[in-house]
């Protein structure tokens, strides 16, 4: 078994999604003064690596910490789409994505997380992969991109509105290539929001 960490690291002045808040992470209590340390935290939920549940862009009322934590948890599947402005679902494709996955999506983009290619310039999932992944009632689908779409959204309210999740924001998804059965967890915080920063690791067997 080998366990390997899909997410960013969360520090004060992270990248965040523009428009988002920044992160505040700072130091309120030290040892040496205080005889413990202690820190405090300010985020937005969409900050780093996260997942989006459907109140975030559907009309559902259900809290993130509501959900099933069955649902955040399957067996992964990676698709290498690196170089396509446009994610479409080939034929090839079809084939790897068994009906109840979670499916990544590794296109190499994490090399310009924080920047502003990140944000502007990456890749989107078209329509007709998105109906074909709602087709195959996938558990989540993970990228290592911002965002599966941009402005309007589309995508996004597709997925959510069918139950799938989305984690946004990965990254060593190129360590997953080469490895034949892995497990996906991407459990969010139990907290009552609409989405919620996440710890994702691939179980490796």
């Amino acid at each position: 078994m080998k366990l390997i960490d899909l997410s960013h690291v969360i520090y004060d002045g992270m990248p965040v999604y523009p428009g988002d808040p920044n992160t505040k992470l700072s130091q309120i209590k030290y040892y040496e003064h205080d005889e413990y340390n202690n820190f405090k935290l300010d985020i937005c939920m969409h900050s780093g690596t996260h997942v989006d549940a459907p109140m975030h862009l559907t009309e559902s009322k259900q809290l993130v910490s509501e959900i099933p934590l069955e649902s955040f948890m399957g067996d992964g599947c990676v698709l290498d789409v690196r170089g396509h402005e446009v994610i479409t679902m080939k034929e090839e494709y079809k084939y790897l994505i068994k009906e109840g996955c979670i499916l990544l999506l590794y296109t190499g983009f994490d090399e310009y997380y924080g920047t502003d290619k990140y944000y502007e310039n990456h890749p989107c999932i078209d329509m007709d992969s998105c109906k074909f992944l709602v087709n195959m009632t996938i558990k989540m689908v993970g990228m290592d991109i911002p965002s599966p779409d941009k402005c309007l959204f589309e995508i996004h309210k597709k997925l959510l509105s069918n139950n799938i999740y989305i984690i946004e924001n990965l990254t060593n998804l190129d360590k997953l290539l080469e490895t034949d059965r892995f497990e996906i967890f991407a459990f969010p915080l139990k907290i009552k929001a609409d989405s919620s920063i996440s710890r994702v690791v691939a179980k490796a067997t």
